[in-house]
């Protein structure tokens, strides 16, 4: 279980370091989320009569808004974020794991290089997760199309259920890819080939440690959606604030364990930094 929690052990040490990075994507992040189709869905399951439109189902898993022209600059405004951010910390963190140091010098001169490898990545990550919330969207349209309360009830949770881990199966699959691009500097297939090989030793360990941050944000956001529309933002806000940069570091620490790389952050003294 060590390798499942390690990541969370490195974000609360060097918390004041990794927030910043945070920042910006997890705003973006809460903005783009419509909690009112969340709202309408989940009180179609709790209280019954599922009304809710394909376009809710969908608004509802998606994190990219298309309910208006401001959810549409929301949208556009996560994505930018999410690979611009996510480039620097992946490059803060390598290179404090690599060498010891946690500084900002050096991080953004790798973004000329990285940048367009690391935002083709990115864009795949999204794209995936848009083509599954489409699918899952559509399965539970018809599942809320059953005239029985307690025969959609349950195949609306086992349907869920199954994309869940479905979705989290996949990441899996390209998880390690990001870090060993930015790591090995191969091109972004022989990367993949590389990152494959590695990820499937750890495979069910990732993705326990992915199901135990998915699964909580889903409750959390549903729980969020029956409060005003600020205090659900302001809460998602702060629950991103943490997530995001889980996901992105998680990537670390599972490729230096996997590829068997010294981490100096865990070899130095903490007050030697």
């Amino acid at each position: 279980m060590r390798t499942v929690f390690d990541h969370w052990k490195y974000i609360f040490r060097n918390i004041w370091f990794v927030l910043p990075f945070a920042v910006m994507p997890a705003l973006f992040l809460a903005l783009s989320v419509d909690f009112p189709a969340i709202r309408r869905l989940a009180e179609g399951f709790f209280f019954g009569g599922f009304d809710c439109s394909f376009e809710d189902i969908f608004h509802a898993w998606s994190f990219i808004r298309f309910d208006s022209v401001l959810g549409v600059l929301y949208g556009v405004g996560n994505v930018v974020c999410l690979i611009f951010f996510t480039a620097l910390l992946v490059a803060f963190a390598e290179k404090h794991m690599r060498i010891g140091k946690r500084t900002l010098s050096g991080i953004f001169s790798q973004l000329s290089g990285q940048i367009l490898p690391i935002s083709g990545i990115l864009l795949f990550f999204i794209a995936l997760y848009e083509l599954w919330a489409v699918v899952l969207s559509a399965m539970l349209y018809a599942v809320c199309a059953i005239g029985s309360r307690g025969v959609a009830g349950t195949l609306f949770v086992f349907v869920i259920l199954v994309f869940v881990f479905v979705l989290l199966y996949l990441i899996s699959i390209f998880y390690l890819w990001l870090p060993c691009v930015q790591i090995t500097g191969f091109r972004a297939y022989s990367a993949f080939l590389s990152s494959y090989r590695l990820v499937v030793g750890v495979r069910w360990r990732l993705i326990l440690s992915l199901a135990i941050s998915v699964v909580p944000l889903g409750l959390l956001l549903t729980g969020f959606s029956f409060l005003p529309e600020f205090f659900a933002c302001l809460l998602a806000f702060i629950v991103y604030a943490f997530l995001y940069p889980s996901f992105v570091i998680r990537m670390e620490t599972f490729y230096f364990e996997t590829d068997k790389i010294d981490r100096e952050d865990v070899l130095r003294s903490y007050k030697e930094l």
